[in-house]
C-alpha cells in the first residue's frame, strides 16, 4: 500500500523557488537588507581589529609600558571602519523613498526597473561596503598587532609598521568609495 503526497505547487501563492522569492522581494527590503550588512560588518570588523590590536596591547604594554599610549592610534584605525559603515549606511537611507501613492499593489505603469534596480543598487552597495570594511578592520587589527608587539621590542619599528597599518586602513575607504559609485544612480521612484 503506497500513499504518494503530491507536494506540487498548486495555488496562487506558493513559491516555486528560490529565483522566485527573490525576484518577487521587494525592492524596499532589498535596500534595508544591503543597509544592515554595510553598517553590521563594518562594526563587527572594527570590532574585530580592536579585539586583536587591543589583547596585544595590553600584553606587550606589560614589558614596555611607554607604548600604551600612542599604539592607541592603531584602536582609532579599527574604529574608523565602523565609522565608514554609519557614513555610508546614513547615505544610502537617504536615497529611499516611499511612493507618494499608497497602495497595496503598484499600477501597470510603475516604473518597475528603476524600483528594482534601486534596491539592488543599494543592497549591493551595502554588502561591498560591508565585506571591504570586515577585511579592512581585520588587516588593521593584525598589523596594530604586530606594531605593538614590534614597538615593544624595538623603539624604532612603530612608524615602519604604522605605515602598513595606514595601508590596511586605506582598503576601507576604498571600500566605501565603490559603495558611493555604486549606489549614485540607484534612486527609488517617487511618483
Amino acid at each position: 500500500m503506497s500513499s504518494e503526497i503530491d507536494y506540487s505547487c498548486t495555488t496562487y501563492y506558493c513559491n516555486a523557488g528560490w529565483k522566485e522569492l527573490l525576484s518577487h522581494l521587494s525592492p524596499y527590503s532589498w535596500a534595508n537588507w544591503g543597509i544592515a550588512i554595510g553598517l553590521g560588518f563594518s562594526v563587527v570588523g572594527a570590532a574585530w581589529g580592536i579585539w586583536l590590536t587591543g589583547s596585544s596591547l595590553v600584553g606587550a604594554a606589560i614589558k614596555a609600558p611607554r607604548i600604551r599610549s600612542k599604539n592607541l592610534v592603531s584602536v582609532i584605525f579599527c574604529e574608523a571602519t565602523a565609522i565608514y559603515g554609519v557614513i555610508l549606511a546614513i547615505i544610502l537611507l537617504n536615497k529611499i523613498s516611499e511612493p507618494k501613492d499608497k497602495v497595496y499593489e503598484l499600477s501597470d505603469e510603475w516604473d518597475f526597473a528603476t524600483f528594482y534596480f534601486a534596491g539592488y543598487g543599494v543592497f549591493w552597495s551595502g554588502c561591498s561596503v560591508g565585506f571591504t570594511n570586515i577585511a579592512s578592520g581585520i588587516s588593521v587589527g593584525i598589523a596594530g598587532s604586530s606594531c605593538a608587539l614590534g614597538d615593544a621590542q624595538d623603539d624604532s619599528l612603530f612608524v615602519k609598521i604604522l605605515i602598513v597599518e595606514i595601508f590596511a586602513s586605506a582598503l576601507g575607504i576604498f571600500g566605501i568609495i565603490v559603495g558611493i559609485i555604486q549606489s549614485n544612480s540607484a534612486q527609488f521612484p517617487d511618483a
